[in-house]
């Protein structure tokens, strides 16, 4: 009769353990910036719940695994970071808000940079040494290690690791810029506002090839030159 009994127990915990069990699936996203069609590329999406991240392509478009009731996280330099509850297995349509870059964009970037090479080393610590790009020097038979070579090339977390390395370098040369080229330097140097503001940081926002030399002389020598060549095509004297 115990025996019975226990059985009965243990399959009455397992039910219920079934039945509330978290059933993941893959959510589709796409990130837009309020009040425009305008796709946000490379927007950082994260499960709060399971602590994976992953970024937006090219057109704003993301998929990640969460379950009913996950929080993600949604943040992208330039704008309002965003909190979303994942309430059905739709398709979910973020929009950004832009936001004002704090004034201290030295240690905003420290901050940043810092997290994106703790982002790194999780990679590492899950075994993916060199972020899916194995050296062809693995493949030697004496000294090397093929399979290595072969995870790296073919496995999830190296796959991962690959795409999260796009993201890093673009956001580590973005950071660069920023620490030259933001709001409040070019407010001081041609006391655009608001919108204006906003559409000059991003009409005249130098490449990163083009400024990665640059120092706060040279940044501004630019904002002054695009300066000129704004109030000419605004007609302002």
């Amino acid at each position: 009769m115990y025996k019975y009994a226990t059985s009965f127990l243990f399959l009455l915990i397992f039910t219920i353990k079934a039945a509330f069990a978290q059933e993941e699936f893959v959510v589709n996203g796409a990130i837009f910036e309020a009040g425009s069609k305008i796709r946000i590329a490379l927007a950082e999406i994260k499960n709060k719940r399971t602590g994976f991240s992953i970024g937006s392509n090219d057109m704003g478009i993301f998929s990640l695994k969460a379950a009913l009731g996950d929080t993600l996280e949604i943040t992208k330099r330039g704008f309002n970071d965003a909190v979303v509850v994942v309430s059905s297995k739709k398709d979910i349509i973020l929009n950004l808000n832009r936001g004002n870059l704090l004034n201290e964009v030295v240690i905003k970037g420290q901050s940043k940079a810092k997290e994106l090479e703790e982002m790194k080393q999780e990679f590492r610590n899950k075994g993916s040494f060199y972020n899916g790009k194995p050296p062809l020097s693995l493949l030697n038979p004496f000294g090397g290690s093929p399979l290595t070579f072969l995870y790296e090339l073919l496995g999830k977390t190296p796959r991962q690791a690959r795409r999260f390395s796009r993201l890093y370098n673009s956001e580590i040369q973005q950071n660069q810029i920023d620490l030259i080229y933001n709001k409040s330097v070019i407010n001081k140097y041609t006391g655009l506002t608001d919108k204006e503001l906003e559409d000059f940081m991003v009409k005249y926002r130098p490449e990163y090839e083009q400024a990665k030399h640059w120092n706060q002389y040279d940044a501004i020598k630019w904002i002054n030159t695009c300066f000129k060549q704004y109030k000419e095509e605004k007609g302002i004297k």
